[in-house]
């Protein structure tokens, strides 16, 4: 008894859904879309593509030297979270669907003409520590996952094709502070 209500309602429910798939396909109305068309803000639409060229010249011109300054473009830049230990894990993207889907982007999502390409050298050095020479950490930079991984890619083809070089800083050391003389007295 109760296996035959449950089988009668689940066969009416698939009568209706078909019922309605029907009239929605077949209605001579033309419907527009359902879905919100709320315009995407300009400042937030990254599904623009910005030419390497462009990013390199962005790199050398007084709107990037305003904005940062001397410093590096991560410096500056302060990520927000819960309590007084930032997460070692970074966000995995600040961009979805073409959208900043979040109120603080990384460096490089945040500024739509720093692009990630092994020809931009100027940028890439940036991410590169000077006393060791290999790269930064996202969790010093603050960048999210997805442009780490690019910046690592980049990185490595500027290497392979001799755009970077692995250079790591030769140390001049004082040795007379480890060789002391004992002048006894």
């Amino acid at each position: 008894m109760a296996l035959s209500l449950h089988i009668r309602s689940m066969l009416k429910r698939v009568v209706l859904a078909d019922f309605r798939t029907n009239i929605r396909f077949y209605s001579d109305q033309t419907e527009e879309p359902t879905e919100e068309q709320t315009p995407i803000d300009p400042t937030k639409d990254r599904t623009k593509i910005i030419p390497v060229e462009t990013s390199i010249k962005y790199l050398q011109s007084k709107a990037y030297e305003q904005t940062y300054g001397d410093k590096a473009v991560w410096v500056l830049y302060r990520r927000n979270h819960k309590g007084g230990f930032a997460p070692r894990k970074t966000r995995k993207s600040c961009v979805r669907n073409g959208v900043i889907s979040t109120g603080n982007p990384c460096p490089i999502c945040r500024d739509e003409y720093l692009v990630l390409d092994h020809r931009n050298t100027k940028l890439l050095e940036q991410f590169i520590s000077e006393y060791t020479g290999g790269v930064l950490d996202a969790f010093k930079t603050g960048l999210c996952q997805k442009k780490h991984k690019e910046l690592l890619v980049a990185i490595e083809r500027a290497w392979d094709q001799g755009l970077l070089t692995y250079d790591v800083p030769f140390r001049v050391y004082d040795y007379s502070l480890y060789n002391k003389t004992v002048n006894s007295v």
